[in-house]
């Protein structure tokens, strides 16, 4: 099997050459990071131990994305969502070099089949300059989560493309490999 680097490297950013008319390979998208975001508001703010619950779901998306994640922080107070400034309210991961590459390959590969009714994503993922957006609604279809979790949480996936414009990344990430349907024609 191929690595994700290897069929950039041979196949996408030669083709994407030949597409554009691009002359520098340097010229063509590249992807500079991938960051992974997980929302654990409601499961912090319900639980009677909140360390806890945080130290497990951090280990939990430290076993999916390879690297430890970091927790993101409320910056102020909300009373009707029971949160106070500086209280835990997510973990985000982002993810260089080869883990990226690891990363997404098995986001491609596995976890988007094992998503539940998934028929490929839009072409309204990419936004206007050209990052992907994905959102996972439960973390266990990666094989390395634990199926047996008492809190299962969503992941938001961004891949970030330095150089490139919405066309440009569109044909990228397809050319990657991620299922990304046609625009239907209504």
């Amino acid at each position: 099997m191929v690595g994700l680097k290897e069929k950039l490297k041979k196949h996408v950013w030669p083709s994407l050459q030949a597409k554009f008319g691009v002359k520098n390979v340097w010229a063509a998208p590249r992807l500079w990071g991938v960051v992974v975001n997980a929302g654990l508001g409601r499961m912090v703010v319900q639980s009677g131990k909140p360390e806890d619950v945080i130290k497990r779901l951090s280990q939990e998306l430290a076993v999916i994305t390879g690297q430890k994640p970091v927790p993101t922080k409320a910056k102020k107070a909300i009373a009707a969502f029971k949160t106070r400034q500086g209280m835990t309210l997510g973990l985000k991961v982002t993810l260089h070099g080869q883990r990226m590459y690891d990363f997404l390959d098995r986001v491609i590969n596995t976890a988007l089949p094992r998503t539940r009714d998934f028929r490929g994503l839009s072409e309204s993922c990419v936004d206007g300059e050209g990052n992907l957006n994905v959102g996972i609604k439960d973390h266990t279809v990666f094989p390395e989560a634990s199926a047996d979790a008492a809190h299962t949480f969503g992941l938001q996936l961004t891949a970030v493309v330095k150089g490139s414009n919405k066309e440009r990344s569109l044909e990228f990430f397809k050319l990657m490999g991620f299922p990304i349907k046609a625009k239907s024609v209504k």
